[in-house]
Parts: structure tokens; C-alpha cells; sequence
């Protein structure tokens, strides 16, 4: 076994290599960029190298500083992570010459299945089903269009290296096959140092289902049952399970034995993964497969009971698997919630700055229940431009599908996050979709169910109900609080009104509420008349200015995020998120006679939606433009967004050029 390992990744999973190899007894070597200077990864290491300035293609991904960072330190293998190196062959080729061990597959399994193109041919070849398509390498965009238009409309333009949604475009017709075309051979030349893209044919409604192989160097090869990755958005998972609720045993034994197949043809010796795009009359074809651990690989960990990082160290190391196909068992239900940096109320644009407060939920089993959070963030550290907009991964267990996201509905409300713009409201909300609970999912899910873009779920019902006695005990305790201060003012104490009225949006509830400091509070609902309605016990467990209210409602645990704002407070709900205006009587009357205030006229400029860089400006000052036409591109966390103008207008002014950096709303051009 070895004694030190070099992690030649950041984030989350350094951290989770790093918990991994410190239960092993093994030291861990951290690498990190000027941007990563204080990152969680570098604290937690043993050893960390410096390797370069923040673009990844000046440090992550430059062979030659691992290397170097392995030698100075004595690390005699190197775990990839996933993304980065993780599939680059040249990488593992220079390792094995200055003999450092790659945790990782042979060179000969990463030039077969980690080029996306390579392994459509073996796939072929091993009569795996495959999606129709071209794999030959496409010169242009003319070429692109003349390939799309004989396979046929829809299309998806792929990068042949590397993975993660990046290097993606869906095209429906020739126009947006010559500009995705184009995109999508920027963005993998910038995230993965090779432009080369593939065309194949879109299945309209697939689900994303994907099984996980695991290798040794002695010939043995196992799967360990699927995952269902098919909330997706720009191409990029957000939620996955395990196992998927479309398969049935046979089903599933039928894609693991197609999966190990391929594995074993290409002498395939780690933790790897085979993805499938599969009809849903549970028809499947081979999609790709990723010659690395993959973001999703916890659910399968919780469902099986097996540290797959741990086994791709142990194969490394020359060990043989113990673990036989016979004796996986898929035990329970996984979800895992990928928590963005990102803006679900802007089509989830990229999100920078410090995290001001991060409070994760608490992890830990109990009753056969299983909370866990992998993250390589914490609270006060930065969220970069320049790196995966990922801030963590959060992840329940349970004996059943229901269990298991009840449990995640319960975590994410648990999840305070304030700084940044954060995906948390959108992944609440998500996992109240009846569509989604009834597992009848998609990978076109998003976008069917929020055509318009997301919005938050309205408060109605139980839920109304519950957010109204949570703001009016919170208003009462706040009240009690003030009134407990000493030395306020002599003379006769001063008293506040138990009746009040909750504003939850555009709906008021009337309440009448009872209850002291470190007790329980009792909210009576009122209606217009001032009969009691019903009444909420509320036993909690919060105190002002706690982030999050967190209690018992009607004998169901309930939490609540809570932010302050004037007359109220702000709170989040299973996807509800609304203020919440605490009046007394009076108040309540006169605040229906303040004026509205009138959103600003936007019309006539071009803001930037995110912090970004500017990749181009595709118009001039007075030039014309038409609604749809392309203004600029900018880049964010690897990203590139193209911007298009919502109306016909005549530029009359453009405030940036390509290379700057430019802040949320920043002016990017004007229009007459």
C-alpha cells in the first residue's frame, strides 16, 4: 500500500480522497492555484504544492507541475479526482515514465473509452447498442451541418475529450448547429486543451441512466448497479439516484453485463462508468463511457456500503477485488442534490463572490436514515470565476425512494446559505414536483416543467399555514426578547398585542399567538371575523437570530430559513420562498395605501446576467439588430453564455470590449 498520495484536483472531492485515504493511513498531498490559496483542500492535506495561477490551463492542468509537486514531496501515486486531468491519457503516460503510480485506469482503457469518439468504435465492436451518429472527426461547421442534416434534426455536438455538460450543444436545425458547432469546440478547448467534437442523434424525451463498473489489474471486473442521472440542465446533472426507478432486475442485469463487456474489453482496471441514454419503454443505447470516478458516485456508495475511492487505491496498489458480482446488493434508496453557485432565477447563471454564512445541514445516520454533505467550501472562503460553480454535495439515504427525498426536502430547508446566489430554492422546489416524486422524469424535466424560467412555489394549503405560524412565533419571540432587555424605560412595563396579521405575498392571514421565551408557541388562526380557524403548535428550537427556525409543527420536524427584513422576514420553504410581513391590525389597514414601487425600464440596455468574463462582442455601434440576434459572449466558471437581443433596436453604445471583467448588471451596450 502506498504511505503518501498526491491529489491532483480541488474542491469537494480532494476533500473526500483526502477523509478516504486518512482512514487508510495514507498521507495526502494537496496542489492548489493562487485562487485556492485558503481552500478547504489545502487545510485538510498533510502537504499542499503551490502550481500556478488561477486558470486551470495554467496550474490543474499543466503535467508537468504535478509531476514536479509528486517529486518534491515524495508521493508515490496520484488520485485525479474527476474533470482535469482525470481522462487525459498523456497524463497517466508521464506519470507511469517517472514512475508515480496513476490511481487511475491504464492508458490503453483511457484511450479506448475516455475519447468519446474512440469508444463509440469499441462499443460498436463489442455489439454494444449505440446511438446513431458520425464519429469521425469534423473539420467545420459547413461539415457539421451536411453530418447533422443526414442523421437528422435534433442533434447533439459533443466533446470527444472530457466530460461534465461541458463542450455540449443540442442543435434542432442547421443555424444552431453552426453555432453550437462553434461553442462547443471553444468550450472544450478551454476545459480540456482538445476541440475535437462528434455528432450523434438526440433521443427526444431519454432518461440518463449509467452504471458503475469497478476494475482491478488481474481481470476481474464488477458493476455496482445504476444510477439515474436525468435532471439536467445545459447538459449538466443536478440531481441524481440510486438506483433508477425506470429499471426493472432485468433491465439492470442487461445494461451491467453490456457494461462489464465493454470494461473487460479494454482490460478496464478502476472505478469507471458506462452511460446509457435510455427510451422510456426502457430501451437503451450506449452513450459514453467516463474513464474516472464520476461527481454522482456517493448515492451508489450508500446504496452498496462500498468507498469506491478506497477500491481505486487499492487497485492501484495491485490489489484484487474482493468483492464478487454476487454479492452486491442494492440496498435502499440514494438521492444527491448538486448545490450550485448559480442564480435559478436568471436560467441558473454562474455566481461568484464570499460565502458569508455556509451552514450545512448536520450529517449522520440515524433510524435508518443517512444525511451526508461533501464540500470543499466553508464559511468565509471564496467562490472563484475561474473553476466549477459546484459548492457541495448533498446527499440522503433511505429505505425507500419517498424516504429518501422526504429526508433531502428536510436537509435542503437545513442548508443556509447567504453571500452568493445558490440553486437551493430551485432544489427544494423540485423535490415537491409530483412529477418528479412520481419518478415520471426526463432529461428535457427542466425545461418542460419551467418553460418561463423557475419561480418559487406559492405558499398555499398546510404550507401556508405553517409559514404563517413560523413568522407570527418568530415576531412574538422577537417581541418577548425586546421586552426582557433591562433598563428600557421606568414605570409601568410595556406590552404588545397578541393579534397580528401575517403578509405572506400578496395573502394575509390573521393570528392570535400565545407563548413565552424557550417554550412552545401557540398560533390561532383568525378569519376575517376573528374566529379561530385553526390552531399550530409550534415546539422550536430557535432563538433570535438563529439562521434557521427549526421545530415541530403538528408532530412532523419542520425548518425553516429565516433572514430579516423590514416589518418581516424573509423565509424558505420546501421551495416556498416569500416575505413574510408581520403587521399589527393597524398596520395591516395603511399598508394597503402605500404606492408601488415600479420596476426600472431595462428595455434599452444589455446588463451582464453574471460575473464573467467578456469572450466577444458580436455587433457594432449602429448597427441594427433583431430579437434572437446575438449580442455578445461571456464566460463564467467554463461556461460560455451567449447573449441575445429581446427585441429589434440600433446599437447606439457598447461600454465593453472582449478580455473584460464584468460584474452582475454591469452595462454591456445600449440601444436607441
Amino acid at each position: 500500500m502506498f504511505n503518501k498520495i498526491l491529489i491532483a484536483n480541488r474542491c469537494e472531492i480532494a476533500c473526500i480522497i483526502i477523509k478516504t485515504a486518512r482512514r487508510m493511513g495514507i498521507a495526502t498531498v494537496a496542489v492548489f492555484s493562487d485562487a485556492d490559496n485558503s481552500a478547504l483542500h489545502v487545510e485538510m492535506a498533510d502537504e499542499a504544492v503551490h502550481i500556478g495561477p488561477p486558470p486551470a490551463a495554467e496550474s490543474y492542468l499543466v503535467i508537468d507541475r504535478i509531476i514536479d509537486a509528486c517529486k518534491k514531496t515524495g508521493a508515490e501515486a496520484v488520485h485525479p479526482g474527476y474533470g482535469f486531468l482525470s481522462e487525459r491519457e498523456a497524463f497517466a503516460e508521464a506519470l507511469v515514465a517517472n514512475d508515480i503510480v496513476f490511481i487511475g485506469p491504464n492508458t490503453k482503457a483511457i484511450a479506448a473509452m475516455g475519447d468519446k469518439i474512440e469508444s463509440k468504435k469499441a462499443a460498436a465492436a463489442a455489439n454494444v447498442s449505440t446511438v446513431p451518429g458520425y464519429l469521425g472527426e469534423i473539420e467545420d461547421a459547413k461539415t457539421a451541418v451536411k453530418i447533422a442534416d443526414e442523421v437528422g434534426y435534433p442533434v447533439m455536438i459533443k466533446a470527444s475529450a472530457g466530460g461534465g455538460g461541458k463542450g455540449r450543444r443540442i442543435a434542432w436545425n442547421a443555424a444552431e448547429c453552426t453555432e453550437g458547432f462553434d461553442l462547443a469546440r471553444s468550450e472544450a478547448r478551454s476545459s480540456f486543451g482538445d476541440d475535437r467534437v462528434f455528432i450523434e442523434k438526440f433521443i427526444v424525451n431519454p432518461r440518463h441512466i449509467e452504471i458503475q463498473v469497478l476494475g482491478d489489474k488481474h481481470g476481474n471486473v464488477i458493476h455496482l448497479g445504476e444510477r439515474e442521472c436525468s435532471i439536467q440542465r445545459r447538459n449538466q446533472k443536478v440531481i441524481e439516484e440510486a438506483p433508477s426507478p425506470l429499471l426493472d432486475e432485468k433491465t439492470r442485469a442487461e445494461m451491467g453485463a453490456q457494461a462489464v463487456a465493454l470494461a473487460q474489453a479494454v482490460d478496464y482496471d478502476t472505478a469507471g462508468t458506462v452511460e446509457f441514454v435510455a427510451g422510456q419503454d426502457k430501451s437503451f443505447y450506449f452513450l459514453e463511457m467516463n474513464t474516472r470516478l464520476q461527481v454522482e458516485h456517493p448515492v451508489t456508495e450508500l446504496i452498496t456500503g462500498i468507498d469506491l475511492v478506497e477500491q481505486m487505491i487499492r487497485v492501484a496498489a495491485g490489489e484484487k477485488l474482493t468483492i464478487k458480482q454476487n454479492e452486491v446488493k442494492l440496498n435502499g434508496w440514494a438521492v444527491e442534490s448538486r448545490i450550485y453557485a448559480e442564480d435559478p432565477y436568471r436560467s441558473f447563471l454562474p455566481s461568484i463572490g464570499r460565502l458569508v454564512k455556509y451552514r450545512p445541514p448536520h450529517e449522520g445516520s440515524s433510524s435508518g436514515l443517512t444525511i451526508r454533505n461533501d464540500t470543499g467550501v466553508f464559511e468565509g472562503g471564496e467562490i472563484s470565476m475561474y473553476y466549477d460553480p459546484m459548492i457541495a454535495k448533498l446527499v440522503t439515504h433511505g429505505p425507500t425512494r419517498a424516504a429518501a427525498i422526504d429526508l433531502m426536502s428536510e436537509a435542503l430547508d437545513a442548508f443556509y446559505i447567504d453571500g452568493i446566489q445558490h440553486n437551493i430554492p430551485f432544489l427544494a422546489a423540485l423535490m415537491q414536483s409530483p412529477r418528479w416524486q412520481k419518478a415520471e422524469l426526463s432529461t428535457g424535466f427542466i425545461a418542460e416543467e419551467y418553460p418561463d424560467g423557475f419561480q418559487p412555489r406559492l405558499p398555499e394549503g398546510e404550507e401556508l399555514k405553517v409559514m404563517a405560524a413560523v413568522a407570527a412565533a418568530i415576531d412574538h419571540l422577537n417581541n418577548a426578547r425586546r421586552r426582557e432587555i433591562t433598563d428600557q424605560m421606568d414605570g409601568s412595563p410595556v406590552h404588545f398585542a397578541s393579534q397580528r396579521v401575517v403578509a405572506l405575498g400578496d395573502t394575509k392571514q390573521a393570528v392570535f399567538v400565545e407563548g413565552t421565551l424557550g417554550g412552545p408557541v401557540n398560533v390561532k388562526l383568525l378569519d376575517s371575523e376573528d374566529n379561530v380557524v385553526d390552531t399550530l403548535e409550534l415546539a422550536a428550537r430557535w432563538w433570535p437570530g438563529d439562521a434557521i427556525w427549526s421545530g415541530v409543527v403538528r408532530n412532523k420536524d419542520v425548518s425553516v430559513q429565516v433572514r430579516p427584513i423590514l416589518n418581516g422576514y424573509d423565509l424558505a420553504y420546501r421551495g416556498i420562498h416569500v416575505p413574510a410581513r408581520v403587521y399589527t391590525r393597524r398596520e395591516a389597514e395603511l399598508v394597503d395605501y402605500m404606492p408601488v414601487r415600479e420596476a426600472a425600464d431595462t428595455s434599452k440596455i444589455l446588463l451582464c446576467p453574471m460575473p464573467g468574463l467578456v469572450k466577444a462582442i458580436n455587433v457594432g455601434v449602429g448597427e441594427e439588430v433583431k430579437a434572437g440576434d446575438p449580442l455578445a459572449v461571456v464566460e463564467a466558471m467554463k461556461m460560455e453564455n451567449i447573449l441575445r437581443a429581446e427585441r429589434d433596436g440600433t446599437v447606439s453604445k457598447i461600454n465593453a470590449d472582449a478580455g473584460d471583467s464584468l460584474a452582475v448588471d454591469d452595462v454591456i451596450m445600449e440601444f436607441s
